[in-house]
């Protein structure tokens, strides 16, 4: 199993993410997702079982099908960043694990940029930062990336990702 991070200050990277996947699955590759999301997210809904379960003490809901699974766990104190090496922990084994979102992780990473977005690159302070993904060229310490070019990004990924820590 492999990590590499795709973050950015932009709603774009969900696009990339989602290309790799699938770019990634046509190769052959098992991949799997983090995504890093709000804390108001809840993919709960008020007046489900599972959601009384919750707000009754529940620690852990397993929420079942016989097509998914979803486990909600209660952090027992708010943290700033989740665990993420109890997260890939807990993870069936795949080829590949696409990050999305987690800029504090050291793991090697892409960071993409909208066009005209006039937020400092965090490339500039990152070295975990190996390449920007970008529309058009932007002045970045590392190589710029075509924002289009799913197969060269993923052959950029593949060449860069490692073991978990």
């Amino acid at each position: 199993m492999r990590v590499f991070g795709v973050v950015g200050r932009c709603a774009a990277k969900a696009g990339v993410v989602s290309r790799l996947v699938q770019a990634a699955g046509a190769q052959g590759l098992s991949v799997s997702t983090i995504k890093r999301v709000n804390d108001e997210v809840d993919l709960d809904r008020p007046g489900t079982g599972s959601w009384g379960h919750r707000k009754a003490g529940a620690r852990e809901v397993v929420l079942a099908s016989g097509t998914r699974t979803a486990i909600l766990r209660e952090a027992a104190e708010p943290q700033d960043e989740p665990d993420f090496p109890a997260l890939l922990a807990q993870m069936t084994p795949v080829d590949l694990v696409i990050l999305e979102g987690f800029r504090r992780s050291l793991y090697p990473k892409l960071e993409v940029v909208e066009p005209g977005q006039d937020r400092r690159l965090l490339a500039l302070d990152d070295p975990s930062v190996r390449a920007v993904i970008c529309a058009a060229p932007v002045a970045a310490p590392v190589p710029c990336l075509a924002l289009e070019d799913t197969a060269g990004l993923l052959a950029f990924v593949l060449a860069e990702a490692v073991a978990p820590v």
